[in-house]
């Protein structure tokens, strides 16, 4: 037997190993398909039938014939041709909270246009997986997508890593007043220039840390492989506590839990539920350290290509989806977090404020360490909408 050829890896960090490179060797999705998308130009050039010239009455109408087909060339077929067809890709299960919402959105915007819109939702990483989905949307090849906010430091807009911070917000009224609020609509901004329109934040909830040892103090963590979204925030978190931050797809962290190729992840209970990882995770804890969000943003070549009328039914159908993304979100995650507890597969443990305090301290100089990524400024900004103090008074437990 070759060396590599079929030989069982035991080893925890060869089987990371494998999972990246079959990551890496998988395509990313065919170029060509946007070209073979775009609507043809097709030029009407009159026939000349003899060596006589027309009158002028002829010409001026072949002259208008040949302006209409070039213009009809640039208005993209699914305008001329039926509903106006718009991808919206992700990669979550359909019982999620963004799940619902992307399934709302799309019904909302049949009816609100009255069918002249139809929004195809493709879930679970069906068209593409975490790392190719922007690219596909800046390329045309889809037009929606609700990518958790850290992936746009990719982009190079690395203010949306701001979010990631650990312990940034206190509560949902903390997270709302950025997210609904003058600075989130700045960071939006930001993404124009990369031929992005962001359209909401969608919320998925407050993160917990999960393991196969029990976590109580910042002690436990040492050592541990953990999980996480490709952020230098949540690489520098993770360290801060001192385990080993693994980045990994969403889509295959399930099956490296199970073979242990790491140890614990940090998820909003109703991914930690949905994607059945508390039956490969024998410890929770709610820390509520960190939180994960999205936002719903289209291409921007598209979305302003679209008719007025057809754009501000979109976008009142996005706002009563925002809030259906938000509502659900909370309430979900209360329902996984029971769930999780009566599954009997996994331990979950509320930290006592002291506890809390204890990981608080270890991971709050993060905000300073990425102060120079992110941006001291988007920081300050945040702190002053939030009314954000660097170390929270917590009261002490009863004695």
């Amino acid at each position: 037997m070759q060396p590599g050829v079929n030989e069982p890896m035991n080893n925890p960090q060869s089987r990371l190993q494998a999972l990246k490179n079959r990551r890496q060797s998988r395509p990313m999705w065919d170029s060509t398909m946007a070209a073979a998308s775009a609507p043809e130009k097709q030029f009407l050039t009159p026939k000349r039938e003899d060596t006589m010239r027309p009158p002028t009455s002829v010409n001026a109408l072949r002259r208008g014939l040949l302006a209409l087909a070039v213009s009809a060339a640039f208005v993209p077929a699914a305008f001329a041709e039926g509903p106006i067809v718009i991808k919206f890709s992700h990669v979550v299960a359909s019982d999620t909270p963004k799940g619902k919402a992307a399934e709302f959105f799309a019904r909302r915007a049949g009816e609100l246009t009255k069918g002249r819109v139809k929004v195809e939702v493709y879930l679970n990483s069906q068209l593409y997986k975490d790392k190719e989905e922007i690219e596909a949307l800046q390329l045309g090849s889809v037009q929606m997508l609700a990518p958790s906010l850290s992936k746009f430091a990719h982009l190079g807009v690395k203010e949306f890593e701001a979010f990631d911070l650990p312990f940034i917000f206190n509560d949902y009224n903390d997270l709302h007043a950025v997210t609904s609020g003058p600075v989130g609509r700045k960071l939006l901004q930001k993404l124009e220039s990369r031929g992005i329109t962001g359209l909401a934040y969608w919320d998925n909830g407050f993160k917990v840390m999960s393991a196969n040892k029990p976590l109580k103090s910042v002690s436990d963590y040492k050592g541990l492989r953990m999980r996480i979204q490709p952020s230098k925030v949540l690489d520098a978190q993770m360290r801060a506590v001192g385990a080993l931050p693994q980045v990994l797809a969403f889509s295959e962290t399930y099956q490296a839990l199970q073979t242990r190729v790491v140890d614990g992840t940090e998820n909003p209970p109703s991914n930690l539920y949905t994607q059945k990882m508390h039956e490969v995770q024998k410890h929770l804890s709610t820390t509520n350290h960190g939180y994960l969000g999205y936002a719903v943003v289209v291409n921007k070549k598209f979305w302003d290509g679209l008719p007025g009328n057809i754009r501000a039914a979109l976008t009142q159908a996005m706002t009563e989806a925002t809030q259906v993304a938000n509502d659900t979100a909370f309430q979900d995650n209360l329902e996984a977090l029971n769930r999780i507890k009566a599954s009997g597969k996994s331990t979950v443990h509320e930290p006592t404020m002291e506890e809390r305090r204890q990981l608080m301290r270890a991971m709050l100089p993060v905000h300073q360490q990425m102060a120079t990524r992110i941006g001291a400024q988007t920081i300050a900004e945040i702190y002053q909408a939030t009314g954000f103090k660097p170390l929270p008074a917590l009261p002490r437990p009863a004695p």
